[in-house]
């Protein structure tokens, strides 16, 4: 099939950075509007999830050549569809992630996807741009980890949007979760279904104490630091994730996630969406913001004051 496509501008808006660095680097440049090859579909988006992976990205973490993209969910409108692509026509309303190597991403006004869900009836765009890369990394962990039903999980910063997702996932799993988390957001976890404590020094304890029969899988998404009090809670490296300490990974015998060869779960795009829209899941949003205000977003993310998810609005 060849490339089927809605009549488009040559060119459109774009976030780039040219340099790695603080919110300064963004910039809104004028490039063209890209054309999708096989297996591709680009899409007229109107929303672009915001993540800590943009910052960490934006100040050099992988190392990834420039210029780059910025915004590494969104959902909008198919208006190109290329060649070997089925099931989806040129108007569908879609969601899904963008590569974080390149120079758009979704905080654009066009953007290319390899990689995609429907949007399921009487979901909204805001909520649908919220989810793709919360739900690949809350299923690809889990599974890497290998939680089961009878598991005792312990989620170090999981109060975030990730790790709010891998609890529910967990639980109906049939898992018991612990998560680390602030005081504001130990309400929620509850409402997930897990038992909270606190950060910091004593941390052994009061999971011992919570776990009286131990802890068989850790999951870390919080600062770095915490591995070895993380491996002593479950007496073994090698039954620690971590999607956040790279830095000190190895030297612990931590597994990773998210770098290398690490296989990505685009199938659970669907599936949580699915779930969210039926009422079994849950990917709150917390804020919509105008895509201009993209770098004091980034910035109260790195900073620790945003409250939840943030979504831009690129286009009505």
């Amino acid at each position: 099939m060849s490339v089927i496509r809605q009549t488009a501008p040559a060119q459109m808006r774009a976030v780039q950075f040219h340099q790695v660095g603080g919110r300064e680097v963004l910039q809104f440049v004028k490039i063209d509007v890209p054309v999708p090859g096989p297996k591709q579909i680009v899409v007229a988006i109107r929303m672009c999830g915001m993540n800590p992976a943009d910052w960490a990205v934006r100040e050099g973490v992988l190392g990834l050549p420039l210029p780059l993209g910025s915004g590494f969910e969104a959902a909008g409108a198919v208006s190109a569809v290329g060649a070997d692509v089925e099931d989806i026509a040129v108007g569908d309303l879609v969601f899904g992630n963008l590569d974080f190597g390149g120079t758009t991403a979704g905080a654009a006004e066009y953007a290319l996807m390899d990689h995609w869900a429907t949007v399921p009836d009487g979901m909204s765009l805001e909520q649908a741009a919220a989810i793709p890369m919360v739900a690949e990394t809350a299923l690809r962990t889990l599974d890497e980890l290998g939680v089961q039903d009878g598991h005792t999980l312990l989620i170090n910063g999981g109060s975030g949007a990730v790790g709010q997702l891998a609890t529910q996932l967990a639980v109906r799993r049939g898992a018991e979760v612990i998560v680390t988390s602030g005081t504001a957001k130990a309400a929620t976890m509850r409402k997930r279904g897990a038992k909270v404590t606190s950060y910091g020094e004593g941390l052994d304890e009061r999971v011992r104490a919570l776990a009286p029969d131990g802890v068989d899988l850790v999951l870390d998404m919080g600062p770095s630091g915490a591995l070895p009090t993380l491996i002593r809670i479950t007496g073994d490296p090698a039954r620690v994730l971590t999607i956040s300490d790279f830095a000190n990974a190895d030297a612990f015998g931590v597994r990773t996630s998210g770098r290398g060869n690490t296989v990505f779960r685009w199938d659970a795009l669907q599936m949580v969406a699915d779930g969210v829209a039926a009422g079994s899941l849950s990917v709150p949003v917390w804020r919509v913001e105008p895509w201009e205000n993209i770098a004091a977003v980034q910035e109260a993310i790195k900073s620790g004051t945003s409250q939840g998810k943030t979504v831009l609005r690129v286009s009505a």
